[in-house]
């Protein structure tokens, strides 16, 4: 992750007082306007350039608060994961874990970048990211957990969230890129492929889920239906312990 000149992080140089008492920028703005962009033309639109145009200020002085577009990216997370409303700290593990996922979804879904982020900005420590995981951790406290035990339940959970979602979006993004409305026509777009594999009599279990399946096209049960089961693992983990 970038750094400015003096080789303090993003995240610390934003806390720091504001440099005049008169600005037509700050890290509020900057990061709303670029979420604006990428909401309505994905990632590829977002750069310095396009930014300082759509917030009417010379092509510089955006630099005053980011160093470019990594960073950019980063405010830019920290800002949408500010819409995650995290449970209170009387829950359950249980039940703190489930709304953590349901939630991050439902944010993911709002902003479909969040699915195509570049490695650099999928592990960018934000504050508002950082209370997702402290509120994960800290909701498994008192169960017995060693740290590094509580820590990886809590990936498993983040990462079944973001693959599910991922492929969601991919799905959405496919949609899109050809102009359908259903996901019917991307199943059409397949049949001959899928026709043929089937044909071969090889996969037989994939088969009939294609022919017996009845919520193929509902990701919304997908998700919640594997998230159950991965919470039971964890559930039966923490029992055994």
């Amino acid at each position: 992750m970038a750094a400015q000149k003096d080789g303090a992080p993003l995240w610390e140089r934003l806390e720091r007082p504001a440099p005049t008492p008169r600005q037509t920028l700050s890290p509020q703005r900057i990061a709303t306007t670029a979420v604006a962009v990428a909401d309505a033309e994905g990632l590829d639109a977002i750069t310095m350039r396009r930014l300082a145009t759509e917030l009417g200020v010379a092509p510089m002085a955006a630099y005053r608060y980011v160093s470019g577009k990594d960073e950019l990216l980063e405010l830019m997370v920290d800002h949408v994961y500010a819409e995650l409303e995290l449970p209170p700290a009387t829950a359950g593990w249980r039940e703190t874990l489930r709304a953590i996922a349901v939630r991050t979804r439902e944010l993911m879904l709002h902003h479909l970048w969040l699915g195509q982020l570049p490695p650099s900005a999928m592990l960018a420590l934000t504050p508002n990211r950082t209370a997702v995981s402290e509120c994960s951790l800290r909701a498994m406290t008192g169960e017995g957990l060693d740290p590094d035990t509580a820590m990886a339940m809590a990936t498993t959970v983040s990462s079944f969230i973001h693959g599910m979602t991922g492929s969601e979006i991919a799905m959405r993004q496919v949609m899109a890129g050809q102009g359908w409305s259903d996901e019917q026509q991307v199943y059409t777009s397949l049949a001959p492929q899928l026709t043929y594999l089937l044909g071969t009599g090889r996969y037989p279990s994939f088969s009939r889920y294609i022919h017996e399946g009845r919520c193929k096209n509902d990701p919304g049960w997908q998700f919640e239906t594997g998230l159950e089961y991965v919470l039971d693992g964890i559930a039966a983990r923490i029992s055994a312990s």
